[in-house]
């Protein structure tokens, strides 16, 4: 009876540097963000019960707070309740499409409540219209494609309308015009850009 033969080992194939490289800059962003942990969500006779997926519940949620760029526990907690029924449709328990919206929402990174609520909103515009794509590619009637489109078209409109208030309210509402003078010489040569013009006195006169 022989020996059994060493055992073939296996070749690392190393990874490229272009991927060493996108795969630090997401551990990167993730240390910076510092994004709290996932909801949990369970039902029971009281109703629907949100924790976290951390050890200490205090720590998870100042990091809600943070994600919602708001210091008030009543506002992280009235927030945190409408995102989790939004993915929680009944009496069935999803906890990836709620923590899918609360990860838009801190996609977003939301400067105070105005911008956590708005970011909110898009998240639950954007399922909507994923709800609305799905649908129409199972329509069997000319009606139901109809509603379909005409469903699909607002959700659409409304979530890009979303992202322009957001970009206002960033700016606050202001927005950058830059003025060029085209000046024409004599000879019809054009000259773009901040023209000044000479006062008494520029030419020794």
């Amino acid at each position: 009876m022989t020996d059994n033969p060493e055992p073939t080992p296996k070749v690392l194939t190393p990874i490229p540097k272009a991927k060493q490289a996108r795969m630090e800059a997401v551990a990167d962003k993730q240390a910076a963000r510092a994004d709290g942990p996932p909801m949990k969500l369970k039902m029971t006779d009281g109703g629907l019960q949100i924790t976290f997926k951390h050890p200490d519940a205090t720590t998870a949620q100042i990091l809600m707070m943070a994600d919602l760029g708001t210091c008030d526990a009543a506002f992280m907690f009235g927030v945190q309740g409408q995102i989790a029924a939004i993915g929680t449709p009944g009496r069935k328990i999803d906890d990836d499409a709620s923590n899918f919206l609360l990860s838009v929402v801190r996609g977003v990174q939301p400067r105070d409540e105005l911008e956590a609520m708005l970011a909110v909103q898009m998240g639950a515009i954007h399922q909507a219209t994923m709800t609305m794509v799905r649908r129409l590619n199972h329509v069997e009637t000319i009606a139901q494609q109809d509603a379909a489109e005409r469903a699909l078209n607002k959700l659409a409109r409304t979530y890009a309308m979303q992202m322009e208030a957001l970009k206002r309210y960033r700016s606050n509402g202001q927005q950058k015009v830059t003025v060029e003078h085209v000046t024409v010489n004599a000879g019809g040569h054009a000259v773009v850009g901040n023209v000044q013009t000479g006062g008494r006195g520029s030419n020794g006169k």
